[in-house]
């Protein structure tokens, strides 16, 4: 989107990240601009959910002049080196403490996730469906993109259309290991999960395949 923003519109974008806020006719004075210009160029910029106003403090009689600020949406015009910076760190890790501590790293992180998803998910004892549905719906909370696909009788298919950690994922195969054991543990005893395609292996997706296990129970 940031590419498809005119210089004027583009100026009164990184202004109002510096300022926070500012009126149109603060930011024509300081463009050279006339305040109808900059309206315009505020208007259009509204139109497509990057800036919103909102009223300021009356300076006297009169309408209180309109603020204008980004919202959210904004922020993806900015540099954002998160991913970046967690390859970064997972290199450093490795680097400084060795692959066992950062195993112990991964494996924290998996231990919170699994509390929080059997928090989430609904009892074991429940149709495998089921599970498969609302994990599904978790894991979109988190970016996976993710839908659940019947397959078969006694499977259902885990689907993740987007990796929101690939570039971690690609720096610590790790990771992926991880959540694959995670979800085996939060599914349920009386289940099997195995990846069926795999990102980093060059598939377009991460898919799962969960099938109700055929193993005697252990008495």
């Amino acid at each position: 989107m940031a590419d498809q923003l005119s210089d004027a519109k583009r100026r009164i974008v990184e202004r109002l990240k510096r300022v926070e806020s500012a009126t149109a006719p603060e930011l024509a004075a300081g463009f050279g601009l006339t305040d109808t210009a900059v309206r315009q160029h505020l208007e259009a910029l509204e139109a497509v959910g990057l800036v919103e106003r909102s009223a300021s403090e009356p300076a006297g009689r009169g309408r209180p002049p309109v603020a204008w600020h980004l919202t959210t949406l904004a922020a993806s015009l900015f540099p954002d080196r998160h991913g970046d910076l967690t390859v970064e760190l997972l290199g450093s890790i490795r680097t400084a403490l060795g692959e066992e501590s950062l195993s112990k790293v991964i494996d924290t992180r998996a231990k919170a996730q699994e509390a929080a998803y059997r928090r989430a998910l609904p009892d074991v004892a429940c149709p495998l469906a089921e599970r498969v549905g609302r994990l599904a719906e978790v894991r979109s909370a988190e970016g996976y993109l993710a839908e659940s696909v019947p397959d078969g009788e006694d499977s259902v298919l885990l689907v993740e259309h987007h990796c929101p950690i690939a570039e971690a994922a690609r720096a610590c195969g790790g990771l992926c290991q991880s959540e694959l054991e995670l979800f085996r543990r939060v599914l349920g005893d009386d289940v099997v999960v195995e990846r069926t395609q795999h990102l980093m292996a060059g598939d377009m997706r991460c898919a799962y395949r969960v099938s109700l296990s055929t193993a005697p129970a252990v008495i």
